[in-house]
């Protein structure tokens, strides 16, 4: 395309050390964000891209405090605002690895249509969703995704409120790279970051982070390692959608109506469960409604597949309008737009 454009891989080796800051972790001991962080410090290290290249920029909240951590230049934004600032610093400069770090209140709540536009746009920014359905840095009020009838600071008697699905908001904003993953399972955040590193576009990753002072325990009636492998399913592009720790157990779609069997009953095998497709989008769709403790809770790469990115059509029009209309002169264009007022 243009100059900007570039490849970011390179031969240099990093560790994660390379990605410390020094600066020690202002988190609640025991805080999901600390396993997170560990991921995402081992990620970068193996990514193949400049350290200089890397930008975090995060709002407001205990997740957001990330920057600090890390050894890469970084932004903390103000509440909610953190993609559009991001977007700004990708439009800016292209040839940066772009990475949002937000909380289900920050990202979800006073920040929902920043986050929204942002996916429906298609910027090339990677975007992880911290989501302990809590407020913790203000001391454990309600958010957006906390569920029906939790108390908390701020609804003693119980939240009232449907919550809100990350997943389900980024698949409905049309999202080309969407996933799903727990704070403890590092290495498949490693994977997932990785992967989202590469994609071209939004990639929206949401983490079940759990958060030990005000919603402990939150995930772990499907995330919990005793139950996590009759509990979880993790979705693999062009295998069949099975399960269970002896991988017995499966999930048939037929007429859009899911379903979960057991292989070796009733006639069921293998070869009839559903083959998963992550370009589906009505498939990513109906599997992003699945939850526990009806269904296994879907977890990996929902949905991926390769559309342009705002930069990239950006940065077309603005190469065509060159060459319709040749360089622009921003003194020309502020005269065209002025007039002189004469005394009456």
């Amino acid at each position: 395309m243009q100059k900007h454009m570039q490849s970011h891989e390179i031969d240099v080796k990093y560790t994660p050390k390379d990605f410390d800051s020094g600066e020690e972790p202002r988190w609640c001991p025991g805080c999901g964000d600390y396993a997170i962080l560990n991921a995402v410090r081992q990620a970068f290290s193996q990514m193949g891209i400049p350290k200089e290249k890397f930008v975090i920029v995060s709002g407001i909240g205990c997740s957001s405090r990330f920057p600090y951590y890390m050894n890469t230049y970084g932004f903390h934004g103000i509440h909610g605002r953190a993609p559009a600032i991001a977007t700004g610093v990708k439009v800016a400069n292209p040839d940066l690895s772009v990475w949002v770090v937000t909380g289900d209140g920050d990202g979800l709540a006073i920040g929902g249509n920043h986050l929204m536009h942002a996916i429906r746009r298609n910027v090339d920014i990677k975007i992880l969703l911290f989501d302990n359905r809590i407020y913790g840095l203000t001391k454990g009020q309600y958010s957006p995704t906390s569920i029906v009838g939790q108390e908390t600071k701020s609804s003693p008697y119980g939240v009232i409120e449907r919550p809100m699905d990350p997943v389900i908001l980024a698949l409905s904003q049309r999202a080309t790279f969407v996933a799903k993953v727990i704070d403890t399972d590092i290495k498949r955040q490693i994977d997932i970051f990785k992967e989202a590193a590469k994609h071209k576009g939004t990639a929206f990753v949401q983490i079940y982070q759990n958060c030990v002072v005000f919603n402990d325990g939150a995930f772990e009636d499907f995330a919990g390692k005793e139950v996590r492998s009759e509990r979880l399913i993790e979705l693999k592009h062009g295998q069949p959608m099975i399960f269970g720790k002896n991988l017995d157990k499966g999930i048939i779609v037929k007429d859009l109506k899911p379903q979960v069997v057991k292989i070796g009953e009733n006639g069921i095998t293998k070869d009839d469960i559903t083959i998963y497709d992550e370009t589906n989008y009505m498939l990513n769709l109906l599997v992003a409604n699945l939850h526990y403790p009806e269904f296994p809770e879907p977890i990996g790469i929902i949905r991926r597949v390769r559309e342009p990115t705002y930069e990239e059509l950006l940065y077309d029009q603005i190469e065509t309008a060159k060459k319709k209309r040749g360089e622009g002169n921003i003194k020309r264009l502020i005269q065209a737009n002025s007039w002189e007022v004469s005394p009456s």
